[in-house]
């Protein structure tokens, strides 16, 4: 049987791409016992330069159409279904998830299927479109769970993306460092990382951190696996 072959449009940011497929190889060892390099998948990868931006407004119809350009670059390659390590452009799932024949994997589905415990006060830290979008939060209160949200916690997210992409991880992670202490005076005991520039930053053992990169990590291999 032919084996199958990973899509990965990747480089939103490109310092999330190394980081995602780390977890992508990482979850081949705990589903499968990947051990020697031949247990690994076929995986071709696509790091798409994006016009996306944190500190200004997005062209959302140039975006569209680049990612969209990305996913057909990939499809033509033969692949037999993509993930995409990105938040933000998953605004336009059905108008990409459309534009391609093969499968696209949705980082959003897969992250609210772990959302589980009725105990939990959620906070969801990722760029301005994202979290505008509100799809993460219709689905926590649909399943029953609490919100908690300030405003004033966007402006430091913000400037945090702003630094990893510059480089000033240290910068960075001190002012993250102080987000998470605002977060957890609030009584927040679950935050899910929306974004994968943030995904490289510490995550203490106080809070339940969900990755939404680690979820999508995990529906890949289990796509990869299915016969």
């Amino acid at each position: 049987m032919k084996p199958k072959v990973i899509g990965i449009l990747a480089g939103m940011g490109p310092k999330s791409t190394g980081y995602f497929i780390d977890l992508v190889i990482n979850q081949c060892q705990k589903q499968y016992g990947a051990k020697y390099d031949e247990d690994f998948p076929h995986i071709i990868i696509y790091s798409l330069p994006t016009p996306f931006y944190i500190d200004r407004p997005i062209n959302h119809t140039k975006l569209k159409k680049v990612v969209r350009t990305g996913l057909k670059k990939l499809e033509s390659f033969g692949v037999d279904f993509i993930a995409i390590p990105c938040n933000t452009v998953h605004a336009y799932f059905v108008f990409l998830e459309e534009s391609i024949k093969i499968p696209l994997l949705n980082i959003i589905d897969e992250t609210l299927k772990s959302l589980d415990s009725k105990k939990s006060k959620i906070t969801l830290l990722a760029t301005p479109t994202t979290v505008d979008l509100g799809i993460y939060q219709k689905g926590i209160r649909k399943k029953g769970l609490d919100y908690f949200f300030k405003g004033e916690w966007q402006k430091t997210v913000n400037e945090v993306i702003k630094k990893i992409k510059s480089n000033e991880i240290q910068s960075a992670s001190l002012q993250w460092n102080k987000l998470l202490e605002s977060i957890r005076k609030e009584k927040v005991n679950t935050i899910i990382i929306g974004c994968t520039d943030l995904s490289i930053l510490e995550k203490p053992k106080y809070f339940t951190f969900i990755d939404t990169t680690e979820r999508l990590a995990e529906a890949v291999v289990r796509n990869y696996l299915i016969k």
